[in-house]
């Protein structure tokens, strides 16, 4: 059964020569109606100015095509959590401060953040670091808000579990601005039960931070066994949580008005060439119907 209001979309690049018109372009493309941006490459903090983004084309493009949102990922380099290095959390602070001002200005109204890690400091002093942080880059007047993402609990994440998340907003004085996207993968990889008993997990979410703060869902099936605190994304219906439990999450009556946004890996085929599987994933839960056949179609339908 289709959805037409279901909200539905990827991570989507942005690079010259189009920037945030390119990106609204290749979610239309796809056939997305909300879709992510990191505003440059995720894995460091350079970036263009802000009259260079095509913002304003972009918000005309996405008004135009009927898409509904945009969401902005801050790069996963960025860790408020590090208390050893302060020039490292110095930085973080002013990059934040500027990643809000792009992000405002391509329209988004949450930008996604990995709370940080503590670098073996433990997570009682990167809850601390990172509230901190917090309130240094949080304004009251600000409109976006800041969407903390849970964790798999690799390596020193801060985030693990809805307790790390909650005990962080406690110590934020505007806290307000921030929000929590949810995870599907890095919630299987940190222990809890989405695949068999999702509502108990939202249920748990509801009483230990409250369901009014849930404002994205990351939809990523998973590699790795419950509670292997991995964090190795899969494709929809490929990997250990599976198609009907993503596809139950991602139809929730009470998850209808958060876009929903995959994530998953391109496929990489045996002669080396990479397929972005994004397209047939989004048909596939528009339609709630799992695709056997995506692998081929993807190959056929590039080569």
């Amino acid at each position: 059964m289709k959805n037409d209001n279901f909200l539905i979309g990827s991570h989507v690049s942005l690079k010259s020569p189009n920037m945030f018109l390119g990106s609204a372009m290749e979610a239309k493309d796809l056939n997305e109606n909300v879709f992510m941006v990191y505003t440059g490459a995720p894995q460091n903090t350079i970036r263009k100015p802000i009259d260079q983004l095509k913002a304003d084309q972009g918000k005309t493009f996405m008004d135009n095509n009927h898409m509904y949102q945009v969401v902005v990922h801050a790069p996963y380099i960025v860790n408020l959590g590090n208390t050893f290095k302060l020039d490292n959390f110095s930085f973080a602070i002013e990059f934040l401060h500027q990643e809000i001002l792009r992000a405002e200005a391509i329209g988004a109204t949450q930008i996604v953040l990995h709370p940080g890690s503590h670098v073996k400091a433990g997570p009682k002093k990167a809850i601390q670091q990172i509230a901190d942080g917090l309130n240094t880059i949080i304004e009251r007047n600000q409109k976006i808000q800041i969407a903390l993402e849970t964790m798999s609990g690799k390596g020193t994440e801060v985030g693990r579990d809805f307790e790390e998340l909650a005990a962080i907003i406690d110590k934020v004085k505007y806290n307000e601005k921030l929000s929590i996207t949810m995870d599907t993968c890095h919630l299987n990889d940190a222990g809890y039960d989405v695949k068999n008993d999702f509502d108990g997990v939202l249920n748990e979410f509801d009483h230990v931070i409250g369901l009014e703060k849930l404002k994205v869902i990351h939809l990523n099936d998973s590699k790795n066994a419950l509670g292997s605190h991995k964090d190795r994304h899969e494709m929809i219906g490929y990997g250990t949580i599976g198609f009907e439990s993503l596809n139950y999450i991602a139809h929730h009556n009470q998850l209808t008005e958060l876009p929903k946004i995959l994530e998953t890996p391109y496929y990489k085929a045996d002669d080396g060439k990479k397929y972005n599987p994004h397209g047939y994933e989004v048909e596939m839960l528009k339609q709630q119907q799992f695709n056997p056949n995506i692998i081929g179609e993807m190959i056929e339908n590039n080569d």
